[in-house]
């Protein structure tokens, strides 16, 4: 189990969430678009990762969850991913689209299902509709799993 994990809320300009997410080839094209809110996650020793997520009406899309490399396994990004599922209270379902880390997800619940399950909202965001590849794994999860 991670140690005790602060997030500090980013704008989506942060240099060190850029370099971050480019280092980790995410997308970072709409960063600074409405609706979204990204977080840096510290611990005593140093920086756990980042994160964001955005609310589309009833759903959730997660945004990219980086941990650096030395401190993958030391249980971050789980910690992470419960901060941000906790930041949309209400939320119907959380959603992402990822094309290297469907297995990190499938530990935390989530499921892969086909774009034609997601809802509209969804579908239309820029991540769905451009940012991320057609072979990108969209996985579904209820926000308390």
């Amino acid at each position: 189990m991670a140690e005790s994990v602060d997030a500090r809320r980013v704008a989506g300009n942060d240099p060190a969430l850029i370099a971050a997410l480019t280092e980790a080839g995410l997308p970072v094209d709409d960063l600074t678009e409405p609706g979204r809110s990204f977080f840096a996650y510290r611990v005593a020793d140093g920086a756990a990762g980042f994160g964001g997520i955005e609310r589309h009406g009833a759903y959730a899309l997660l945004r990219s969850i980086v941990v650096p490399e030395a401190r993958r396994g030391e249980g971050f990004g789980g910690a992470i991913l419960a901060h941000l599922t906790a930041e949309v209270p209400g939320a119907a379902s959380v959603w992402l689209l990822t094309t290297t880390a469907a297995p990190f997800f499938a530990r935390h619940g989530f499921r892969a299902v086909p774009r034609a399950e997601a809802p509209a909202e969804i579908l239309a965001t820029r991540q769905a509709a451009a940012s991320c590849p057609a072979s990108a794994t969209l996985m579904t999860r209820n926000p308390e799993a």
